[in-house]
């Protein structure tokens, strides 16, 4: 008996919408994660990307809990020597806000050239707008 693996041509990538509006950010990275990854589909296979498209609406409006609006930082190293930036949660909101959503959804993906496959089809933006309509996305309602 032999296992069938779907090739390229077999997967059907779909496209999806999450309002990121008053959305806890863990539980809205872990839906667009298993999204990405395919994890949701029959046809999932650990070493292919086989998952979806994913578009991100309203990152600026996401909602943190507890403390982290003042406690969690975001660290950048710009590659010069004490060249380490770190930033607040509030103050990256208020700079770039999409780079709260990308960050959260990368690091659950895996750590490898799939998971960077894998990351290029996401796509965050900081209002309600985004320019793939031609697509037709499915709303995607995350509790």
């Amino acid at each position: 008996m032999r296992t069938e693996f779907p090739s390229k041509n077999d997967v059907v990538r779909q496209w999806h919408v999450i309002d990121a509006q008053d959305v806890v950010l863990g539980k809205l990275a872990t839906k667009a994660a298993m999204l990405l990854m395919g994890k949701t589909k029959p046809s999932y296979t650990p070493f292919l990307d086989t998952g979806d498209h994913v578009i991100v609406i309203n990152a600026e409006k996401i909602r943190l809990t507890g403390r982290k609006d003042e406690d969690k930082i975001y660290r950048h190293f710009t590659g010069y020597p004490g060249g380490l930036v770190e930033k607040s949660a509030k103050r990256v909101r208020a700079e770039k806000p999409v780079r709260m959503v990308e960050d959260a959804i990368f690091g659950m993906l895996p750590k490898t050239k799939l998971g960077k496959q894998m990351y290029r089809k996401l796509k965050v933006y900081a209002g309600d707008r985004h320019p793939h309509a031609a697509q037709k996305p499915a709303a995607l309602a995350v509790k």
